[in-house]
Order: C-alpha cells, then sequence, then structure tokens
C-alpha cells in the first residue's frame, strides 16, 4: 500500500516563480509590437502567442529539490501553449486548445509485467505516495527548441519500487491515454496509443521524475496531465504523458515514434549535438524565454546532465545507439 508521508518545511507553490506579467496576452503583444518585432517572433516560433492555456489552477505543496537547473526559466503561458502533444493535434498551439476534453478524473495507472504484484492504481494514491518536488528543468525538444520548466513530482525510481520489479525486468513501458472520449480527434496515421520506454537503469536515475505538476501547480491538460514522465536528458519525446499503464519487461519495448521512423528517432534519443538524423541540426536550440526573440545557444551533450547520467552509457556508442 502506498502511504503518504508528512514533511516540514514546504514552501509556497507560489513562490516558484513569477509568472503574472505573462499571461495577459494581449500586454505581450502590445510589448513585441511596439519594439517592432512581433511578426518576426511568430515567424521564428509559431504559436507562441496563442491565448493563454487551459490549466486546472489548483496549487501543489511541493519542496525545495537538490537537482534544480538555475538557468532562466520559460513563462508559464509559453510553456503551456506551445507544446508538442500530437493525441490534441500536429501543431505547437493545437494542445492548449484541444486538451479540454481530456478528463483526468477518475484516472488509474494499471501497473503489469514483471512485477510481483500486478495491481490497478487510482492517481490520487500515487500523487500522495510522499511530498513531491519542484525541480526546474532543462526541457529539449528535437524539433531544436527548448525549454526551462519547474516541474513537480517524486523520483520515478520510488514509484518503482513500490510497485516491486522481477530481477528479470529489463525495461518500463509508459502507454499514454488513447480514450476516444478524452482525445476525440486524435490524428491518422500513427499507431495509437502513444508508447515510451526507459531501460531500468535509465528509470531509476535520481533525474528521472515522475510528474504531477508544473509551476507550482497540478498538471494542465496540454501538458500531459494528470502523470507524466520528464527525463530531462532525453528529448521531449520520450517523456510519456497522460499515463495510463506501466508495463515492466525484459524486452526493449516499442515506442511510437522509433516504430515510425527509426532513422530518425532513436530508442534512447539522449540529446547529442553530434548526432542530427533529423530534419533540424541538433547542434544548437532556441531557448524560449520572456524574449520575442529565442535565444540560439549551443545544445550540450545529455543537455547538460552529463555529470548525472553519463556513466549509463559507458562504453556505448552513442551516434549508433542514438
Amino acid at each position: 500500500m502506498l502511504i503518504r508521508k508528512n514533511v516540514e518545511g514546504k514552501i509556497a507553490s507560489s513562490e516558484i516563480t513569477p509568472r503574472e506579467s505573462f499571461l495577459n496576452r494581449r500586454n505581450f503583444l502590445t510589448g513585441a509590437m511596439a519594439l517592432g518585432v512581433g511578426a518576426l517572433a511568430l515567424k521564428q516560433v509559431p504559436g507562441l502567442l496563442h491565448p493563454e492555456a487551459v490549466h486546472a489552477d489548483q496549487k501543489l505543496d511541493t519542496v525545495p529539490s537538490k537537482y534544480s537547473a538555475t538557468d532562466t526559466q520559460t513563462p508559464f503561458a509559453k510553456a503551456t501553449t506551445y507544446n508538442n502533444f500530437y493525441e490534441f493535434g500536429t501543431d505547437k498551439s493545437d494542445p492548449a486548445k484541444n486538451a479540454h476534453t481530456l478528463h483526468t478524473r477518475p484516472w488509474t495507472v494499471q501497473v503489469s509485467g514483471l512485477v510481483k504484484k500486478p495491481q490497478t492504481i487510482d492517481i490520487d494514491t500515487i500523487l500522495h505516495y510522499r511530498p513531491l518536488e519542484s525541480r526546474v528543468y532543462r526541457h529539449r525538444c528535437v524539433e531544436a527548441w527548448s525549454m526551462v520548466i519547474p516541474w513537480d513530482g517524486y523520483p520515478l525510481s520510488e514509484f518503482i519500487s513500490a510497485m516491486e520489479p522481477l530481477p528479470s525486468a529489463k525495461y518500463v513501458q509508459f502507454l499514454s491515454d488513447s480514450d476516444k472520449k478524452d482525445m476525440p480527434d486524435k490524428p491518422f496515421g500513427f499507431d495509437w496509443p502513444y508508447s515510451e520506454g526507459l531501460r531500468m537503469d535509465e528509470a531509476m536515475n535520481p533525474l528521472c521524475l515522475l510528474t504531477f505538476g508544473c509551476y507550482g501547480e497540478v498538471l494542465p491538460n496540454q501538458n500531459g496531465a494528470p502523470i507524466r514522465v520528464v527525463s530531462p536528458w532525453k528529448y521531449g519525446f520520450k517523456n510519456a504523458k497522460s499515463i495510463v499503464k506501466v508495463i515492466f519487461t525484459d524486452k526493449q519495448p516499442k515506442t511510437l515514434w522509433n516504430n515510425m521512423m527509426s532513422d530518425t528517432y532513436g530508442f534512447y534519443s539522449n540529446v547529442n549535438p553530434n548526432v542530427s538524423n533529423t530534419p533540424w541540426s541538433q547542434a544548437h536550440e532556441r531557448r524560449i524565454d520572456s524574449s520575442p526573440f529565442p535565444k540560439t545557444i549551443p545544445t550540450q551533450i545529455f543537455n547538460g546532465y552529463g555529470d548525472q547520467v553519463a556513466s549509463l552509457y559507458s562504453g556505448m556508442d552513442l551516434k549508433k545507439y542514438y
């Protein structure tokens, strides 16, 4: 049974990052146009000026974490209106417009495969397993843009340990919601449900976060509510959203993008400036912040988290196992 533990020293989630000045789309547009750059900003990163996102606006209690980047954070309004969530549309602005159809309660997660006790667990039991940490992570997308987002969750390793996987379990697979009631207009041509997976030692790394919120609030639907994974040293598509199934297996699981385009989307998909199998060069990234101009910066190997994760791939050819 998962039991909630109380921890003293909670910080007010509203203190995580100031965002009020970014929630007013008209003010943002006015400021950009005053600089004479509004049209150019839209051209560079389409969708950034979409109206503010639909979100639950429910505050979360969090505790500080040592796993936080010091980079300038991406404003809430941009992080919640410029998203990849293909179940709600393939344009970056589609999830914020369409994800209101996602019903996050009731919600259960089915755990199966190579575990001692396969079970189905209510989301609120998982959510209250232990206090949530606030972690500021760099988030790198394969399309060569990046954000810095404060995520709220706890280590995926703690959930995995509670599930008691068998020693034969070498991988963990995540399946996302695909219910037509929640996602009535999924685009054709994709092998739904969305599937992603991690090698077990990757999933057990302390950086890998089982995530329930961002910016001190419960996850907005378009950001993967009510439960998702964040592995910040990998490209964003590796981070399964709206998870309904967790499967432990001894074989590398099939994943949606790797299955569709294996030459472009590798199973590991660690951020690597030296591997450019996609149409976009990975040597640089556009950092989305409060400026109307996304800043171009060099991409770091493992997204800058090499000290914590490089040992996982010791001896591996990172160009072959991309």
